[in-house]
């Protein structure tokens, strides 16, 4: 199924979370079977070739398709969080942003050294979450074999943040 029509289940919400972002919401989507079967679908036919081991979710919205990916393709699963909501040991890594800072945390047996990981979350805006987990993954020993993003917003540029990896993004905008 195309997946051109489903652009018109992408919701603009202006001023979210801040005055002057436009916050791109897909629980329309979510909220459409066909639609998210759909999305899935083409999240794991597109990412197939990059055999990751692991599905690593950044959260919270990269959760809602990492999983059905690892269900899919019978790969682990492993989850990335804000710091003090996994109860296990941790590693964690402090990262820039624009304005300020902020920091992840993942399981310390989350990945084994030399596994494939691929790098799931619902939205590329300037990379910076995503290369932070990418230095993560890597920082255990793992091999980041991918990121996979429902919808990257190109002019923001994360895709060059990332460049070097392969990168699937579905919905462009």
């Amino acid at each position: 199924m195309p997946l051109k029509p489903f652009t018109a289940l992408v919701r603009d919400v202006p001023d979210f979370p801040k005055p002057g972002i436009l916050f791109k919401d897909i629980t329309p989507l979510l909220q459409s079977g066909p639609a998210l079967r759909a999305v899935v679908d083409a999240l794991v036919h597109e990412s197939r070739s990059l055999n990751a081991d692991v599905i690593l979710g950044i959260e919270s919205r990269g959760f809602l398709f990492a999983a059905p990916m690892a269900y899919a393709t019978g790969s682990g699963m492993a989850l990335v969080r804000k710091p003090g909501k996994l109860p296990a040991d941790t590693v964690k890594l402090s990262y820039a942003l624009e304005y300020g800072s902020d920091q992840i945390e993942m399981h310390a047996d989350a990945i084994r050294p030399g596994q494939r990981v691929l790098i799931v979350d619902d939205v590329l805006a300037t990379g910076g979450t995503a290369l932070a987990t990418a230095q993560l993954v890597r920082s255990v020993g793992g091999v980041v074999a991918g990121f996979v993003f429902l919808i990257e917003l190109d002019a923001l540029g994360g895709r060059k943040r990332l460049e070097g990896t392969p990168i699937v993004s579905l919905l462009h905008y």
